[in-house]
């Protein structure tokens, strides 16, 4: 069976709900929400992300309290494709785990956001080594072992210097409805992926995933 089979009816049934920092070379709000296309210097997109799992199955198989990372590269906007990525999980996730990951974020079992997501790259690799979160909201600190960090913060009003508060709510959002805006910083390297962003955009989210029709 191709990915273009898979149907609700067909597909083993998955389901990831958590949190997601998102670290990107966009400027702080990222225009990719707006007008489909970055901000970066150089038209590219380019990405750390982490997803906080807190309830998670596929199939029989939990997947709740891992927390995996994503370097994502890609040469223009993500809707023009040509992207690669690197997924970075933990020792302990079984190979079951892993498999089951693997599916989801290629898009093979369906779903949002995984079924347009994951035909935008190919995979260069898989890292196994600890992530670790620190802080709270978004004064956010990520670090994965050996391959780097991002760290995240509030927006700051340009004349007061106080605290800025940004909140993003997409209708049709497909990765996430509302995101809190901050500003972020991060440089992370794998599988000939070096990523590294200063003062760019970030943005924490609660994610809700499933291919199953509610």
């Amino acid at each position: 069976m191709s990915a273009t089979d898979i149907t609700p009816e067909t597909a083993t049934a998955w389901r990831l709900k958590g949190t997601g920092y998102e670290f990107c070379n966009c400027q702080p709000g990222c225009t990719c929400n707006f007008s489909g296309f970055p901000t970066s210097p150089d038209g590219s997109c380019q990405a750390a992300v982490t997803n906080q799992i807190d309830e998670g199955r596929c199939g029989d198989v939990d997947l709740s309290g891992l927390t995996v990372m994503a370097i994502l590269d890609w040469p223009k906007a993500i809707h023009d494709g040509g992207g690669r990525a690197v997924f970075v999980v933990p020792p302990e996730v079984s190979d079951e785990q892993l498999g089951c990951l693997s599916e989801i974020f290629t898009g093979q079992l369906g779903g949002m956001p995984w079924a347009i997501l994951g035909s935008t790259y190919e995979v260069a690799g898989v890292v196994r080594t600890a992530i670790e979160i620190e802080g709270e909201g978004l004064d956010t600190t990520i670090r994965a072992d050996g391959v780097g960090e991002a760290t995240g913060t509030t927006l700051k009003n340009p004349v007061t210097g106080e605290e800025h508060g940004v909140s993003i709510v997409l209708d049709e959002g497909f990765i996430w409805k509302t995101g809190r805006c901050g500003q972020g910083s991060f440089e992370v390297e794998a599988e000939g992926i070096h990523l590294s962003f200063q003062d760019s955009n970030w943005i924490l989210y609660d994610f809700d995933w499933t291919n199953q029709e509610a």
